[in-house]
């Protein structure tokens, strides 16, 4: 079943500032440590630009308590249906959910709770026009999967599970949606079988970070400093916009991480 428009088409988004304990964030190699104040602008620059694509952006107050807080998308999936709730597959972050829950339902959107035992990180959670795709790694397991895949099904959607590579942290971490039926992937994923059906485009050796892109509207956020992945972008005919996230990279985060974007009617 095709919804037409699903994985790009929003109004809405909703994020949260960073926190200041996000200098004690997660990450898979030492980079660096961010540095708040600049994490602060880049992240009021994240907002302006989806607010620039068309949407209308609300920002939560931060929260202490869960240094990676910042990366909203891992906590929750927003489809037409409601919101999922999801449980993040690392033990600091597993109460980002709850937090999450009545700040939403505020909001006045339909959450779904979450029932497994399992784990699913949204960043796993790829979205496209025909079918959901989610990456097995480190922070989603068979359970959380599978869990998901039957509250999706009861919605009509094709739901696939896919083998993330070993060493990437998230499934959208090396892949994203660029339309309905393109797919940007780097070459470790391009040739996956699960993007079977699409045309895939394959960013730039060196630039693989350039993977974590978000098409919002008629705009293609892509992260600042991968020049050839831009260059190829706007060749192919899209409308290119270049956003710094050089302290959520310090943290394995990404443009995709930070907001939940959906679509509402009226």
């Amino acid at each position: 079943m095709s919804r037409q428009g699903i994985s790009y088409r929003f109004t809405h988004a909703v994020t949260r500032k960073p926190s200041h304990s996000v200098v004690r964030g997660l990450r898979a190699i030492d980079r660096g440590t961010p540095e708040y104040g600049i994490f602060e602008t880049e992240h009021q620059g994240y907002v302006a630009a989806l607010r620039h694509a068309g949407l209308k952006v609300t920002t939560l107050e931060t929260c202490e308590e869960f240094p990676d807080s910042v990366f909203i998308e891992d906590a929750a999936l927003c489809l037409p249906e409601g919101v999922v709730m999801l449980r993040p597959g690392t033990p600091s972050r597993t109460g980002e959910s709850a937090q999450l829950v009545p700040e939403l339902a505020a909001m006045g959107l339909h959450i779904h709770p979450n029932g497994s035992d399992g784990y699913i990180d949204g960043g796993d959670i790829l979205v496209t026009d025909s079918a959901v795709l989610a990456g097995l790694s480190n922070r989603t397991d068979r359970a959380g999967f599978e869990w998901l895949k039957a509250l999706l099904h009861s919605w009509d959607y094709k739901v696939m599970a896919v083998e993330t590579p070993q060493q990437v942290l998230h499934f959208k971490s090396d892949c994203c949606v660029l339309d309905s039926s393109t797919i940007m992937a780097t070459s470790r994923l391009a040739g996956k079988a699960c993007f079977s059906g699409f045309r895939v485009l394959t960013v730039p050796s060196g630039e693989e970070p350039a993977a974590n892109s978000i098409r919002v509207n008629d705009s293609l956020l892509i992260p600042d400093g991968f020049p050839e992945t831009a260059d190829m972008l706007v060749r192919e005919g899209y409308s290119v916009v270049t956003v710094p996230v050089s302290q959520a990279s310090l943290l394995d985060g990404g443009l995709s991480c930070m907001s939940l974007r959906f679509r509402r009617c009226g």
